[in-house]
């Protein structure tokens, strides 16, 4: 910080994420992954480096994710404070797997207004909220509160779209059937134990997506104009949200992209030829003639191919950002 290598925000960033040291994972070790993030932290933003640093710390030290994840429970609460002119404020501090849930359904009663996803099942919902005259703001409180009055009796259909929300966890199989390592929760990326895989499991059951050697989901493909569900799961635990570089939407939010497109190239709903663009992305990818292609071993690696006439010509790798695939290509054990 003294001679302008990294600024403050960056500084506080590297030392949160790497925590404090421990018995297994003495200071030493700790000033080693700081010196890897002060190369990094110049060219990248606080949050960036803060999430670079969360997952140094969590390579080095997997015995620590449960308590960190126990930490983070514990850590839960809400408060309501009573403003001067009577009005009440709410905060609410979530764990990654509860807050994934209420993410889930905040993205459902506004993201068609922030640039999320319409999908052709809930155009008329999605219709609906983009000529709401109420702000999004207005709009997410109305929508949790009646969740919250309403309870069990409320109509999803009507106030965030359909059924009830889930938290999507990935974890290889050996992991499972080991009881050892960690999944992650999907939305966020962020670690949980083995032990939270083994209880979502339990009450939500699992879905199989099985990759090849390249990172490639076995094709469920069919000859059909639009990707089913299961496909679109394969699809988000592949690309980890939207394919195009520097791109944080989740897959929640993204659309599935025909590569060779359904209409021109004749091209087929197949998870290999399918990736996930956000919505703001695929509408550039169409309306500015962006292409995407599939290159390298076995077809695994994807391309982004800038418009002719475009001032940076050269073709661009997209990189998965799943943290568990990029895991498990790694031979994370």
């Amino acid at each position: 910080m003294l001679d302008g290598t990294v600024t403050a925000d960056a500084a506080d960033a590297i030392r949160g994420g790497l925590g404090m040291p421990s018995d297994d994972i003495p200071a030493p070790v700790l000033a080693g992954a700081a010196r890897r993030l002060i190369l990094e932290a110049g060219s990248v933003d606080a949050d960036r480096i803060f999430a670079r640093a969360r997952a140094l710390r969590d390579e080095l030290d997997e015995a620590g994710i449960l308590d960190r994840e126990r930490a983070a429970r514990e850590a839960r609460g809400l408060r309501l404070q009573s403003m001067r002119d009577g009005s009440v404020r709410i905060v609410w501090n979530l764990d990654p797997i509860d807050g994934s849930v209420v993410s889930e359904l905040y993205d459902r009663a506004t993201s068609p207004r922030r640039g999320g996803p319409r999908f052709v099942t809930d155009e008329e919902h999605a219709q609906r909220i983009a000529e709401d005259p109420r702000t999004t703001e207005q709009l997410a409180s109305d929508a949790f509160y009646g969740l919250v009055t309403a309870g069990a009796e409320v109509n999803p259909t009507q106030l965030v779209g359909r059924g009830a929300p889930a938290v999507r966890v990935t974890v290889t199989e050996q992991q499972l059937n080991a009881r050892a390592g960690h999944g992650r929760v999907q939305r966020s990326q962020a670690p949980v134990s083995i032990e939270t895989v083994e209880r979502l499991a339990c009450t939500q059951g699992t879905i199989a997506v099985v990759f090849d050697e390249h990172g490639q989901p076995l094709d469920v493909g069919r000859e059909q104009r639009l990707f089913t569900q299961r496909q679109r799961i394969a699809l988000a635990e592949r690309d980890g949200g939207c394919g195009w570089t520097a791109c944080e939407r989740p897959p929640s939010w993204c659309e599935a992209h025909h590569i060779r497109h359904w209409a021109r190239d004749g091209g087929r709903t197949d998870v290999a030829d399918g990736i996930l663009l956000c919505r703001h992305h695929h509408l550039l990818l169409h309306d500015h003639h962006w292409e995407i292609e599939r290159r390298g071993p076995g077809g695994s690696e994807y391309w982004l191919i800038p418009p002719p006439g475009h001032p940076e010509p050269a073709p661009r790798r997209l990189a998965s950002k799943s943290a568990a695939l990029n895991e498990l290509l790694a031979g994370v054990p």
